[in-house]
């Protein structure tokens, strides 16, 4: 649900699906997952989807199940909900597996190259592309082909998921289910391009599917742009959006209704604004997400990086995007310290978030939701929910001689 080119991850899958063919499409929620079936409307797209709900999810493979009376015998595709996808992969995709199923294979997954399989599920195979095994996250990967969580399957893989036992981590995982059927008879492995795929498990990756998105969007004006306003490249205004004077857009860029930008703001390429936020004058944002209701006020600068909902920057608040350096960016990752691979990658911010005047938030920072931060600050490590970080100055007051 989060957004990339003002709209939820999931509404760019399901068109990514319509545009390759599919016409009917099952989303398998967990409980908390579920709200999410009220904000998307697959006739809008022309695409009939249905939503049902797992009350008790104990793996991918488990989940999958519940398709099965949607499926009725048919080969059916399986996606994961987090990826990014373009439509011409997809239908690639689908026309290859599709061909391989004819010729008698159980299952067809998608594989995709990746520089770092160690941390992905990494696909052997022999020969044209027969898998031998899906090996999750190991050590010494013998392969450089990730799983790319995009399968063609018959209903016998239903039976397959019922022979899997539980993982260490008590999951029926949906790979075992593969790893049988490849056992008994063909699986195929597609070899996707590298460019039609994302999978978003990590902060820099939002910031990249928002950029493909945007790249993709060829922009369109229907809000009001004032007087000696610049608009460059693909930028889409909504109605109800204003871009005020002496500003300057730099596409690909998304803003949404609601908006009010300037005077005299520069937003450059690959930034998208949700709906309703607030960039004041002589602000500058650049490559990064802005999620609805939030408000930037005058000389602010935000590189890079993620503000959610409701968020608040006072004046003159900075979000770095590069160490003095120029090494990679780090992020803290489940207490580890993860390298981004990113010579620029700013601060994450969660919903609700407020900093006061003159804050300055280093490369790579999460500060949790709803946390505050007091005037002329430098946050330099993460910040958990619901904190007010404040500091105090000492102030000495001395006669002036004249």
């Amino acid at each position: 649900m989060l957004p990339v080119g003002g709209s939820p991850l999931l509404k760019w899958v399901f068109k990514a699906l319509k545009k390759a063919g599919v016409r009917e499409a099952l989303t398998i929620l967990n409980p908390e997952g579920w709200k999410a079936k009220g904000f998307l409307d697959g006739s809008k797209l022309g695409l009939k989807v249905s939503y049902t709900r797992d009350n008790n999810p104990k793996g991918t493979g488990s989940s999958l199940t519940l398709a099965e009376p949607f499926v009725k015998n048919r080969v059916f595709l399986a996606v994961y909900g987090d990826l990014y996808l373009s439509p011409s992969m997809v239908k690639g995709f689908l026309e290859e597996g599709l061909k391989r199923i004819k010729e008698g294979c159980q299952a067809i997954l998608a594989a995709v190259k990746v520089e770092n399989p160690r941390e992905y599920g990494v696909v052997q195979v022999k020969g044209e592309g027969r898998v031998l095994k899906i090996l999750e996250k190991p050590e010494k990967p013998r392969s450089n082909l990730a799983n790319a969580g995009i399968y063609l399957f018959k209903p016998e893989v239903f039976k397959a998921v019922r022979l899997v036992k539980p993982s260490p981590r008590g999951e029926i995982e949906l790979t075992e289910a593969v790893n049988l059927l490849a056992e008994e008879s063909e699986v195929y492995a597609v070899t996707i391009p590298g460019g039609g795929w994302l999978d978003i498990g990590r902060p820099w990756d939002l910031l990249e599917a928002n950029r493909r998105v945007l790249s993709e969007m060829k922009g369109k004006v229907e809000g009001v742009v004032e007087s000696q306003v610049v608009l460059q490249g693909g930028v889409t205004v909504e109605k109800g959006a204003t871009v005020c004077f002496g500003s300057v857009v730099e596409g690909p860029a998304f803003i949404g209704s609601g908006c009010e930008v300037g005077p005299f703001a520069r937003i450059r390429p690959y930034t998208s604004l949700g709906r309703n936020v607030r960039v004041g004058s002589f602000c500058e944002v650049k490559n990064s997400i802005v999620m609805d209701g939030s408000r930037i006020s005058h000389l602010c600068y935000v590189g890079d990086s993620i503000i959610g909902e409701n968020c608040n920057l006072g004046a003159g608040t900075l979000l770095a995007n590069l160490r003095l350096d120029e090494q990679p960016v780090k992020v803290e990752i489940k207490g580890v310290k993860v390298s981004s691979g990113l010579r620029k990658f700013g601060a994450v911010l969660g919903d609700g978030v407020k900093t006061a005047v003159n804050v300055s938030i280093m490369p790579g920072v999460k500060v949790g939701p709803r946390s505050l931060i007091g005037p002329v600050l430098t946050v330099s490590r993460d910040i958990p929910a619901d904190t007010l970080v404040a500091g105090m100055q000492r102030l000495d007051f001395k006669p002036v001689k004249g």
